[in-house]
């Protein structure tokens, strides 16, 4: 066996062998998912409302799910204005048609916006300005997340997009003046809600999407999670019961096609 010349050379191979010391459930560990709780408000078949608490994996296909509207945002339901937090399964949303949708789940999360998780991805909020998008849209400042889609299309995407009607993701829309990246210091509870189908409905005067996972979920998540994530919906068995998409959607220069 040799003998390190040197201190500094002893401690140089503790460093490098370490890893193979270490304990390899330890090892194993380092490369789950981060979790997160997310809180599920569902409506029944028999028309019970019940609420859940669910751990499950802090990726993108789970937090989009959640992460798209700020607490004290107002929907327009057939009873009026009503904030996001206050809305539950059983009440009725205006979509983009006229016509009332009943909300069948409602989730959300509580995330810091400045931490960035295990994976480096930090989330970051946006603050849309009154009037950004024309007279009273908004009325006043708005604050969403990373998964609010907007009926809108940014000028840099008219080209993609055409004259079609698309979803947007709120970031494409980032200009420093009217929509504006913000990471508060402190965490911020974010909500979501599916209805019966697909639809965009009025949130401060602005037409944003309800949940749907995207025509390419199906390709995206693997056997394993599949299950985990329908879990946090008891309406649907599968991810093609969500239905088609009320408009395609655009973004990272691509446009879905509209699922039938």
């Amino acid at each position: 066996m040799t003998i390190p010349h040197s201190l500094t050379r002893a401690a140089r191979n503790a460093v490098e062998t370490r890893s193979i010391l270490q304990d390899p459930a330890a090892l194993r560990g380092a490369n789950r998912p981060q979790l997160r709780r997310y809180e599920i408000c569902s409506l029944l078949e028999n028309g019970n409302v019940v609420q859940t608490r669910q751990i499950a994996p802090a990726l993108p296909l789970f937090e989009d799910a959640v992460c798209a509207f700020s607490r004290g945002s107002v929907i327009e339901t057939d009873h009026g204005p009503m904030a996001i937090e206050d809305l539950l399964p059983g009440d009725y949303v205006i979509t983009h048609d006229g016509s009332a949708q009943e909300v069948v789940w409602k989730g959300s999360t509580a995330i810091v916006p400045g931490r960035p998780d295990q994976k480096g991805r930090t989330h970051h909020l946006n603050r849309i300005m009154a009037d950004t998008f024309g007279m009273q849209r908004p009325l006043s400042g708005v604050v969403v997340g990373s998964s609010a889609r907007l009926l809108a299309t940014p000028s840099h995407l008219r080209a993609i997009a055409g004259p079609q009607p698309v979803l947007t993701p709120i970031s494409e829309f980032v200009d420093g003046m009217g929509v504006i990246e913000t990471s508060p210091p402190t965490p911020i509870e974010l909500f979501h809600i599916c209805l019966r189908k697909h639809a965009v409905i009025k949130v401060d005067g602005l037409q944003f999407e309800t949940y749907h996972p995207g025509i390419n979920a199906v390709r995206v998540i693997s056997h394993a999670m599949r299950s985990l994530y329908l879990n946090m919906f008891s309406h649907i068995d599968k991810l093609t019961d969500f239905g088609p998409q009320a408009f395609p959607r655009i973004g990272d220069g691509e446009i879905d096609a509209i699922a039938v």
